[in-house]
């Protein structure tokens, strides 16, 4: 069987570079998945009024401290819209907010909830040619939630940390297999950079966001903390079988470095914060605290 000291010492520049662009193209297509598919994102779509089309996008995330602004494409004086909404989940009747023309958009204010927060929402415009609903599914409404603001200096690292390992994380994965002399020292970096973007940021944020450290298992289901875990956990098991002796086989060591890269890119291919934090409303109007109400583990 092969041993690490056969391999030769240094990689290749070439090689090096081409193998970190590979990691990038990776990363990148992985994050652009994540950042179409995941629930806070806008919702894009498009309406027609008189043989116009107009593009927007419905906001899906709000702050607590705040109103959120609710903005579609203006398309002329004569049209006019509303904003039906109401609290998610629960049986209250839509109320109505009528929308404003503000220059060339039609705009209109959600009331602000609080953090874990949601509304359901779906817009109406009246027209020349007729009623136009948005979004057109009748059965479909926008969810928004929103959260507590976190302090960019505290937002921005653990995106900084989250971002580089998963980069890194493919990097080692190529490594394991086209140049295993670089596999060991890029699998700890990345098990370090997860540690700390993920299992010590990534609780902060939710804390300031949410109210709670840590809604992943036992606690929980939140499936963004589920998921964090997981993949923290593959990882942790790949770093501990390159130096665990009773492995002999070097093809064992590589083949979990892939296994766990393959699970990393599961993780981020799942939409971020399914299963999150929502308020209990019931719970609330029962005269419960805001920050006592929240629950994890809800699909939306």
């Amino acid at each position: 069987m092969t041993k690490q000291q056969d391999y030769p010492r240094a990689t290749p520049l070439w090689l090096n570079l081409a193998l970190w662009i590979a990691a990038g193209v990776l990363m990148f297509a992985a994050l652009e998945y994540q950042e179409r598919t995941g629930p806070t994102k806008e919702l894009r779509g498009d309406f027609t009024v008189d043989g116009t089309e107009y593009s927007y996008e419905l906001i899906r995330s709000g702050n607590s401290h705040e109103d959120a602004r609710v903005v579609l494409p203006g398309a002329g004086d004569t049209v006019q819209g509303m904003i039906q909404y109401k609290r998610y989940p629960t049986s209250d009747e839509f109320s109505s907010i009528p929308l404003q023309l503000e220059g060339e958009e039609l705009a209109g204010m959600l009331p602000k909830q609080p953090a874990a927060g949601k509304l359901e929402y779906f817009i109406t415009l009246e027209t020349p040619s007729g009623v136009v609903r948005i979004p057109e599914d009748q059965t479909d409404n926008v969810i928004i939630r929103f959260k507590d603001a976190v302090p960019i200096y505290i937002l921005l690292p653990h995106i900084i940390f989250m971002f580089f390992a998963l980069f890194v994380g493919m990097r080692t994965a190529l490594a394991a297999v086209v140049t295993p002399q670089d596999m060991r020292k890029l699998t700890w970096v990345t098990l370090g950079l997860m540690t700390i973007g993920g299992l010590i940021l990534g609780p902060v944020v939710q804390k300031i966001a949410f109210g709670e450290l840590w809604t992943g298992i036992p606690f929980g289901y939140d499936l963004t903390d589920n998921k964090t875990l997981i993949m923290w956990i593959v990882w942790v098991a790949a770093c501990g079988l390159l130096f665990w002796k009773q492995v002999q086989s070097e093809t064992a060591r590589r083949f979990a470095v892939v296994v766990a890269a393959a699970v990393m890119i599961v993780v981020y291919l799942i939409p971020h914060s399914l299963r999150g934090s929502e308020l209990d409303y019931d719970a609330l109007d029962q005269g419960t605290p805001a920050s006592e109400a929240v629950r994890t583990g809800q699909l939306r």
